[in-house]
């Protein structure tokens, strides 16, 4: 956890590109920031832990590999506490606000009403954020200097990728609670990843199952679409043939401590097996992509 007195321009996220863009690929990891502003914590009703069980820590390290195989990474400095970027950005709570702010908002959203719009209103099992209100005009200043320059980024590689090869692939990356899936490490009827491809309708039926299918062949245990179908990003994004989104849902105590946000034993073996699957992934998309009717495989 890193803290910063405020952001300045380019520092709300990266864009980590390859020496040669050489493959259809875009892996995003928007949940894995750890750095807070001090206006966040000093507004905060939650102590540091607290703030923090909603990050996806790691993740980003545990795909940094990517540009090697020659697809760009992306991933946020900020944390989704502060700003979520796998909603859209009318998802607001004007309750949250001491003045309605003066943006388009979907108060009716069931995200907004559970709590986790754009801008959350709670963290872990419902647990309020704040203390008080917040000022209006921070709504728009944090869809402006950070979400709106994140997905105009991705977009933007996605529509390159799609010019220079004629389709894309957008691997959404994310962590899960061990609780989520309610198995511990250990418990053979445990699920290590979740690949959400909002029922097929994201992504290829094809590449979905390939995708499972390497992770298996590393010896992790797999589900599809429960308890993540994926959510905005994969919406958002994924249009088979020409762009397919997936998501996927890593369970954190493979990789590390969820109390102490620490990376354990698990962690390397784990990094080396999400590389060794990434790049067959990659093998395998470019080896069928010529051949294969992705509209009819994805329906």
């Amino acid at each position: 956890m890193l803290i910063v007195d405020d952001f300045s321009e380019g520092t709300t996220f990266d864009l980590i590109e390859p020496t040669v863009p050489s493959v259809p690929f875009v892996f995003s990891a928007p949940h894995s920031g750890t750095t807070y502003p001090k206006s966040l914590l000093s507004r905060a009703r939650l102590d540091r832990l607290t703030l923090r069980r909603s990050e996806d820590t790691f993740v980003d390290e545990l795909f940094a590999g990517v540009p090697s195989l020659g697809a760009p990474l992306m991933r946020a400095h900020f944390p989704r506490v502060f700003l979520d970027l796998n909603r859209c950005s009318s998802e607001i709570d004007p309750s949250m606000f001491d003045a309605p702010p003066p943006l388009p908002m979907q108060a009716d959203s069931p995200r907004v009403a559970s709590g986790l719009g754009v801008i959350a209103r709670i963290v872990g099992e419902g647990q309020e954020i704040y203390a008080s209100h917040l000022p209006a005009a921070e709504a728009e200043d944090r869809l402006t200097r950070f979400y709106h320059p994140y997905h105009n980024a991705l977009s933007a590689q996605l529509a390159t990728h799609v010019e220079h090869f004629g389709a894309a692939v957008l691997v959404d990356c994310h962590s899960m609670p061990s609780g989520a899936i309610r198995h511990d490490v250990g418990d053979p009827n445990r699920i290590d990843v979740v690949l959400g491809d909002r029922y097929g309708t994201s992504c290829s039926g094809m590449l979905s199952e390939e995708f499972a299918r390497l992770l298996r062949d590393q010896g992790l245990t797999v589900g599809r679409n429960r308890p993540y179908a994926g959510g905005f990003i994969t919406e958002r994004y994924g249009h088979p043939p020409m762009i397919h989104a997936i998501q996927i849902e890593i369970n954190r105590a493979l990789y590390m401590n969820e109390a102490t946000f620490e990376r354990n034993a698990g962690f390397d073996a784990l990094r080396l097996a999400l590389m060794a699957t990434s790049a067959r992934l990659i093998d395998w998309f470019m080896a069928h992509d010529a051949g294969v009717d992705w509209q009819q495989a994805a329906e």
